[in-house]
């Protein structure tokens, strides 16, 4: 095999708790993750007869190309791993936007380790795997998995959702919007870790958690929670105003992912987005990201 075309997709946080801060940095959370139907694309050719360093390009303009992007340091964590010397060409098609809390950049260093792996025939083992993605992000080992999950520790530790409880997530659809600015996500931690009274409390987080999967009328609208939208609403207030915004106009409850900035909400069965969009576009303005899609 010569060249790998894989789909890298966008995830969102339905619930996102973050109950404290690790000695290493880190900060501990409870998470509900699930991937999306809708993402980037990532294409990888081998350049046979030739090793060194993989390459990156992009097609989006302020995407880094260099060794601080994540496809190329996954492909450098790879080569460490393995003894694997060939030289890959990646190209990067760009849809996830940048700074928007949707796991753009973790999603795709995975897909470059699996890229790898068919390029290289060199099937790294499924510990393996997850532990070489958790080094390269808190984020990335849930790309490892299929479905929504349950993330814990610094997102290192994945659980699965029961079949039950992941059939009422999967297939909902749900609408992704963001403004123009991004959040930074270290800035997003460091203003929840200058408030510790703000941190969630681990027993309440997941005594809630087990209670919405032990209920099988419950829906996925139950789940939704976040402990970063404290502090970053505090500095970002286009974001509380949408949220606001849509609440009052149109009687829908839309929380941010991650750290922000991108936000969302499930669409009921049948419900047409365009006033939504409408609402999204008047009080953001027609720079906004806004994309309709499924729950993986």
């Amino acid at each position: 095999m010569q060249t790998v075309t894989l789909f890298s997709p966008a995830k969102i946080n339905l619930s996102l708790a973050i109950t404290g801060r690790r000695t290493d940095g880190f900060h501990e959370l409870v998470s509900v993750v699930t991937t999306l139907a809708w993402g980037d694309t990532l294409h990888a050719s081998l350049q046979l007869g030739d090793t060194g360093p993989a390459t990156l390009a992009c097609d989006a303009t302020g995407v880094p190309t260099d060794a601080s992007n994540l496809v190329l340091r996954a492909a450098a964590a790879f080569a460490e791993a393995t003894g694997w010397q060939g030289r890959v060409a990646f190209c990067l098609e760009k849809r996830i936007p940048v700074g928007a809390g949707l796991g753009g950049g973790s999603g795709n260093a995975v897909a470059a380790v699996r890229a790898l792996e068919a390029l290289s025939g060199v099937a790294l083992g499924r510990e393996q795997r997850l532990a070489l993605a958790a080094g390269l992000g808190s984020d990335c080992p849930l790309f490892c998995h299929e479905g929504p999950v349950v993330m814990r520790g610094r997102g290192e530790r994945i659980e699965p959702l029961g079949a039950e409880a992941a059939a009422r997530l999967r297939g909902r659809r749900v609408l992704i919007f963001k403004p123009e600015f991004g959040v930074a996500t270290a800035e997003a931690y460091a203003a929840l870790a200058a408030r510790p009274d703000w941190y969630a409390e681990v027993a309440v987080e997941e005594a809630r958690l087990a209670a919405w999967q032990a209920n099988p009328g419950a829906p996925a609208e139950a789940l939704l929670a976040n402990t970063l939208e404290r502090p970053v609403f505090a500095k970002w207030l286009a974001l509380p105003a949408m949220l606001a915004w849509l609440r009052e106009r149109h009687g829908v409850q839309a929380r941010m992912s991650g750290s922000g900035s991108a936000c969302f909400l499930l669409l009921q069965p049948g419900q047409d987005e365009a006033l939504l969009v409408q609402t999204i576009r008047e009080g953001w303005g027609a720079g906004a990201f806004v994309q309709a899609t499924l729950l993986g």
